[in-house]
């Protein structure tokens, strides 16, 4: 699929360009992203310049990851990534897909990485013919259900030992929003700010 580009009130949610790679960089230093998702650490200068020249523009030419950078539309400054996972699902009677986030530290708390999510899920109902939305974090990742929560997703409960991470074998959260879950209309200028618990970052983040 060709990228598209997707806007907020507030935000653009574009391709990752090659001007990104020293942001990503410099997110991905921050000790919650690794510990929340599957980036690699130490996080090097070459695994942004993989993730940004590489991961993401396979993603979406093989239909397997449509990953979009999330910058504020005021400065262009990079907030975090906001991507569909898992889109092998998308194209069988399943008509699922996985939403996935990170959010740069200096960055949470602003209701960004809802009011991204917000918009990503409704392209993929309304463009993708997705019918039902996926979430998974890491058992006691908060912060990623305080978003996913605010956009529409209910928690159906824990998987056992799912994930492997660092070695071990680790508690996912699961969750789902499906389109009759969203509401008729976005909602209004200004709501997206309200919580103060953007997220530690979330699962998955291509390499």
């Amino acid at each position: 699929m060709k990228p598209v580009t997707l806007t907020t009130d507030r935000l653009l949610l574009r391709p990752f360009e090659p001007s990104d790679v020293p942001a990503v960089h410099t997110a991905c230093q921050d000790p919650a992203i690794p510990r929340w998702t599957a980036v690699p650490t130490p996080y090097g200068l070459d695994d942004a310049e993989r993730f940004v020249g590489t991961a993401v523009p396979e993603g979406w030419r093989n239909d397997t990851a449509y990953t979009f950078a999330v910058a504020t539309r005021d400065g262009g400054t990079l907030v975090g990534s906001m991507g569909l996972v898992r889109l092998d699902r998308l194209r069988t009677v399943e008509r699922q897909a996985e939403l996935g986030y990170w959010t740069a530290k200096e960055h949470r708390g602003r209701g960004y990485t809802a009011e991204a999510a917000g918009a990503v899920v409704r392209w993929a109902f309304r463009e993708l013919g997705v019918e039902r939305m996926e979430w998974l974090a890491e058992a006691g990742n908060e912060g990623s259900w305080a978003v996913a929560r605010k956009v529409g997703f209910r928690r159906e409960g824990t998987l056992r030992a799912k994930l492997v991470h660092g070695g071990i074998r680790r508690d996912l959260w699961i969750g789902s929003l499906l389109p009759s879950d969203l509401p008729r209309e976005p909602a209004p200028a200004g709501c997206a700010t309200a919580p103060a618990q953007d997220p530690t970052p979330y699962l998955p983040h291509p390499r």
